[in-house]
C-alpha cells in the first residue's frame, strides 16, 4: 500500500510513516498543501493521510482540488477540530474519513486499510478466455457451452491461469498457491496440469494451456510457443 502523508508537523509525519513501514507499507511525504497536491496528481497512491491545517494550501482546499481533477484516491483527514461542522466541511469536499488528533497509530492504520479495501474494484466473478469461461461464484467452468468436470485442484489451477492470462504463471507460484510452503516431493503439479489439459483442451480443436519450458504455464488462445 503506497500512502502519501501530507502533514506539516514532521514529527507526526515521521511517526505515521515509521508505523506504516513497520506494517510493510510504503509512505511518501509532503509538508505543505501545494507540494502534496503535486505529488497526489503526478504519482500513484493507494491512500492519502491529509492534515487540515497546512501551509500554502489547507487540507480542505487540497481535497477539493484533488476531486475536481477527477482523482478518487481515498483521503483520511487528520484534524484537531472535532465539531460536526468541521467534519461536514471535510465530507463536502470529498474526504472519505476523519481522525481527530491525538490518535492511535493502530487506529489510523485500520482506517486506512478499510478505505483502500472499499476503493478497490470488485473482483471479476466471470472470467473469459476465448470460448472458455469460469464463474468464480459458482465454481463452474464451461468451454464452447459444454460444462467442464473439474476437481477442486483443477478449478484452482484454471482460475490462476485465467486470472493471469495471457501472462505466464511461474511454476513456484502455482505450487505455492496449491500447497503453500509444503509442495509434494513428486512432480504433482505436472500431473494436475496434465489432468486439467485432458478436460480443458483435449476434447476441443484449439489448445489453450501452454507450457513455457523451464518457467511455467500460460493460458492463451493463440500461442506461437506452444509445447
Amino acid at each position: 500500500m503506497n500512502v502519501l502523508i501530507v502533514e506539516d508537523e514532521q514529527d507526526i509525519a515521521a511517526n505515521i510513516g515509521d508505523y506504516l513501514q513497520a506494517q510493510g507499507e510504503t509512505p511518501d511525504y509532503a509538508y505543505d498543501g501545494i507540494g502534496g497536491l503535486h505529488l497526489a496528481l503526478t504519482q500513484e497512491y493507494d491512500a492519502i493521510v491529509l492534515d487540515v491545517m497546512l501551509p500554502r494550501m489547507n487540507g480542505l482546499q487540497f481535497c477539493q482540488a484533488l476531486r475536481q481533477e477527477g482523482f478518487n484516491t481515498p483521503v483520511l483527514m487528520l484534524t484537531a477540530r472535532d465539531t460536526l461542522a468541521d467534519k461536514l466541511a471535510g465530507f463536502d469536499v470529498g474526504t472519505d474519513d476523519y481522525l481527530v488528533k491525538p490518535f492511535a497509530l493502530q487506529e489510523l492504520y485500520v482506517r486506512l486499510t478499510a478505505l483502500v479495501r472499499r476503493a478497490q474494484p470488485p473482483q471479476q466473478k466471470i472470467i473469459k478466455v476465448a470460448d472458455l469461461e469460469l464463474n468464480q461464484d459458482t465454481h463452474t467452468a464451461t468451454r464452447a457451452g459444454h460444462t467442464l468436470k473439474l476437481n477442486p485442484v483443477g478449478l484452482k489451477l484454471l482460475a490462476l491461469l485465467m486470472q493471469s492470462s495471457p501472462n505466464t504463471v511461474l511454476r513456484h507460484v502455482l505450487e505455492e498457491a496449491l500447497w503453500q510452503e509444503t509442495p509434494p516431493e513428486s512432480d504433482a503439479l505436472r500431473s494436475h496440469l496434465y489432468a486439467l489439459r485432458q478436460v480443458v483442451d483435449k476434447p476441443f480443436k484449439q489448445a489453450l494451456i501452454h507450457t513455457v519450458h523451464g518457467i511455467g504455464y500460460r493460458l492463451v488462445a493463440d500461442d506461437a510457443s506452444t509445447a
